[in-house]
């Protein structure tokens, strides 16, 4: 996945402090994934085609500050595997509402015996190991559907990880999508690990739903807020009659805005689940 990083410089006084928290939390709001303090100021992440400079300006301009005057450079960053050492470690094996256990394939020398349905990811530069709260939310919300023959989306799909559960809970076809080549190729390899040969994985955004026939019964998405928001009107039109729209990967204060989005889509809301301030919605058309 390719990254810019993007440098901001500001002003050092007593208020640096209050200005660097308050100018991450802004660039969060426009997809900025993660920020390191330096001696300058802080420095941001974000996914190489979620940028545009002339949207991080204006959040700066915004910003309620007089006499700090922030600067910033924005570079291509390094173009390497960031979960490396993470990946090398391997996680401990996740049970889901103890019906399901997604365990690390790649450390694991047995497939432990702790529910009667076992999945194993190996995650290679890409989101959805099943330790994440928004994970286990999402698999918590399949375990709880009657997913017999349905049709089931998985849009930005990660290592593949929920396509794959719904795969196991006996879904006629799942497909997923994700921009990034390291996780459709992830995907693939973690459903192949499993024995799931009915999942697809596209490379692209939502616009690849273009090239896709038919529509779905469950369409999934643990993606940030502001992709959700701008693909709610995609998730809509894919959906069959009576599907179930599950959205995650945002915090609980980005709640009511989805909701919104939501329900200027025709969309009604089903549930609200929240774990560790992150959140899932159900909605329903």
């Amino acid at each position: 996945m390719k990254y810019i990083i993007v440098k901001f410089n500001i002003p050092t006084g007593e208020l640096r402090q209050t200005a660097s928290e308050l100018l991450a939390d802004s660039m969060g709001e426009i997809g900025f994934e993660a920020f390191e303090d330096t001696e300058d100021g802080i420095n941001g992440y974000i996914q190489e085609d979620m940028f545009h400079d002339e949207i991080v300006s204006q959040q700066i301009a915004q910003l309620p500050f007089e006499g700090i005057h922030i600067t910033y450079t924005a570079e291509k960053a390094e173009d390497k595997n960031w979960n490396q050492e993470w990946e090398e470690q391997g996680f401990d094996p996740i049970c889901v509402d103890g019906k399901i256990t997604i365990y690390d394939a790649k450390h694991t020398a047995e497939t432990p015996q702790l529910t009667d349905l076992e999945i194993g990811i190996e995650p290679v530069q890409a989101f959805g190991s099943g330790t994440h709260q928004t994970t286990q939310m999402i698999v918590s919300q399949l375990l709880a559907l009657d997913l017999s023959q349905k049709r089931v989306l998985d849009c930005g799909c990660g290592t593949g990880i929920l396509g794959i559960v719904a795969a196991k809970l006996g879904v006629h076809e799942v497909i997923g999508y994700d921009i990034d080549e390291w996780s459709v190729e992830n995907s693939e390899h973690n459903a192949r690990l499993n024995n799931v040969e009915n999942l697809t994985v596209l490379l692209g955004n939502s616009s690849v739903l273009s090239h896709v026939c038919g529509v779905f019964d469950v369409v999934m998405a643990n993606i940030n807020r502001n992709i959700l928001l701008d693909d709610m009107h995609n998730f809509k039109d894919v959906m069959g009659s009576n599907a179930k729209l599950i959205l995650s990967g945002f915090y609980t204060e980005d709640a009511e805005s989805l909701i919104q989005k939501a329900t200027d889509n025709g969309l009604e809301l089903l549930s609200t689940t929240t774990k560790d301030n992150w959140c899932c919605l159900v909605f329903g058309n």
